[in-house]
């Protein structure tokens, strides 16, 4: 594992961390809302390192990355952090993975430079657009719950808002621990402002989603309470291209629950995709 830094377009560093061969083909991963690159876990991290180079970004605002205070709501400055560790990594050929907000995060990268260095996708228990009436930002009754609280700066509020998505990213508590309180203290350590700006804006990306020309996998839970389901059904709705893996009884958080199965599928669909 390696640990690297780039300036984004504004100047924030975007640090990353990358595990397998150089020579493997790219596969970029980006986290969803008030998390971390570490919220995949080894066991995903090293089982996608086999046959990947995985490079597993921290978000701006997220991690060990930089936390600007304001320039969350411009759709280029998403786009730029990701354009940054492409070419920073001369990834040629990569395939983009993103989980919940990160899949907005590919959007306005794809919105912004295209597809030309992008083969293919995986939208994992994502969102494509927010903003009020986006059929492809519907959240769950955690996340809905979880508004405004989750955002305040009071420790007390805060801290009960953003616990009682334990379960929501981690599915039935028993046995997953450990994973839950890395998970919270993520999203704890993320700076009440970040976790509010990332609300803050409106993106509608339909017309992407329509003209999209390279293969995309959709995989999420039936049960996901933080995106709703409905999310992905509109998204496989407009791709002209897309296969669907949805997780019959799951939350939000599939590559928690079943960290094997996850591998495997992504594995299956980026070896399938040309490149």
């Amino acid at each position: 594992m390696t640990v690297r830094e780039v300036l984004s377009n504004d100047g924030t560093p975007i640090v990353y961390r990358t595990f397998g061969q150089e020579s493997a083909r790219p596969l970029v991963l980006l986290h969803g809302w008030a998390q971390s690159s570490r919220c995949w876990g080894e066991e995903v991290l090293g089982g996608l390192a086999r046959s990947f180079r995985v490079i597993a970004v921290d978000l701006r605002g997220h991690g060990y990355s930089g936390v600007p205070r304001d320039g969350y709501d411009n759709s280029e400055n998403w786009a730029a952090d990701v354009h940054a560790v492409l070419e920073a990594e001369r990834a040629e050929n990569a395939v983009l993975l993103g989980w919940s907000y990160g899949g907005l995060v590919i959007c306005d990268y794809l919105a912004v430079h295209g597809s030309a260095d992008v083969t293919g996708v995986v939208l994992v228990g994502a969102i494509t657009s927010i903003g009020r009436g986006e059929k492809g930002g519907k959240a769950g009754p955690a996340m809905r719950a979880a508004i405004p609280a989750a955002m305040s700066e009071k420790p007390k509020e805060a801290i009960a808002a953003l616990g009682s998505f334990g379960t929501a990213l981690t599915g039935p508590p028993e046995g997953k621990g450990v994973v839950s309180q890395a998970l919270f203290g993520a999203s704890l350590s993320t700076a009440p402002h970040v976790r509010a700006a990332l609300f803050d804006r409106a993106a509608g990306n339909d017309g992407l989603l329509r003209s999209l020309d390279i293969p995309v996998l959709l995989l999420h839970g039936t049960a996901d309470s933080v995106v709703d389901i409905a999310a992905a059904r509109h998204a496989e709705s407009l791709l002209p291209n897309s296969t669907t893996s949805y997780w019959e009884g799951v939350d939000h958080g599939p590559f928690v629950e079943d960290p094997a199965r996850f591998v495997a599928e992504v594995t299956e669909f980026v070896e399938s995709v040309d490149g």
